[in-house]
């Protein structure tokens, strides 16, 4: 979406929408169409803010951090593969956990699905800091198949990017690198934490990159802010 392209009015948008629900009530279709309004007004806000992200000047130029892999030793660099682009996320799963967090296992359970997808324009990397042999057996546990997983052994990258709270507990990032013309910088990173987060709200990114939650929000119900996700429903 083009800022300089002139758009049609939500409120026009949402009038002109045929869909209707059978037995609907004129009350229904007013508070929905009002509704839809802001609906699309929000698609159109999504839109706007990933032109600013797109937009952002070249950032901070990185070191070439070390990990290891499913097959061995990598670099920050070498997680790129032939791709431009590298997605990372820190897993909450330090070596101080005999489990790791749920609601990031959530969040990659679905990710999983979607691996082989993104990784068609970019490179999704899991890190975190518990070693290679405990992530690897938690992949098949959970069964996962398409997310590549890398601990940090040295814990440099899960300090440096806020992965690590004073007290050494676990701290999940979402983090966004580049590699032009030979050099890795940093792009964007989620920075989102309890200090930007609203009364009653736990804090989250918009738009809020857990399917989970996004599908709960269509519900009457919502989400209930005491409740989480969790690694086994006893099943």
């Amino acid at each position: 979406m083009s800022g300089h392209t002139a758009l049609t009015p939500t409120k026009t948008l949402a009038e002109n929408c045929k869909v209707r629900i059978p037995n609907e009530s004129a009350e229904y279709r007013r508070a929905r169409t009002a509704l839809l309004a802001e609906e699309i007004e929000l698609r159109r806000h999504i839109e706007r803010v990933a032109e600013m992200r797109r937009a952002l000047p070249p950032g901070a130029p990185m070191k070439d951090y070390r990990f290891i892999g499913e097959n061995g030793p990598v670099s920050l660099e070498g997680l790129f593969g032939d791709k431009q682009s590298l997605v990372v996320y820190n897993y909450m799963y330090g070596p101080q956990r005999e489990r790791p967090c749920p609601m990031c296992t959530s969040l990659l359970s679905a990710w999983d699905g979607e691996a082989q997808d993104i990784m068609q324009r970019t490179v999704l990397a899991v890190i975190a800091r518990s070693p290679i042999e405990r992530l690897v057996a938690f992949k098949k546990e959970r069964g996962w198949r398409a997310l590549k997983l890398y601990s940090d052994p040295s814990q440099e990258f899960s300090r440096d990017f806020h992965a690590v709270g004073e007290n050494g507990e676990d701290w999940a990032g979402l983090h966004v690198f580049t590699r032009r013309d030979g050099t890795i910088r940093h792009f964007w990173s989620g920075e989102m934490d309890f200090s930007t987060a609203d009364p009653g709200q736990d804090p989250r990114g918009a738009p809020d990159l857990m399917p989970l939650w996004t599908v709960l929000d269509t519900t009457p119900e919502g989400r209930d802010p005491k409740w989480y996700p969790k690694l086994d429903y006893g099943r």
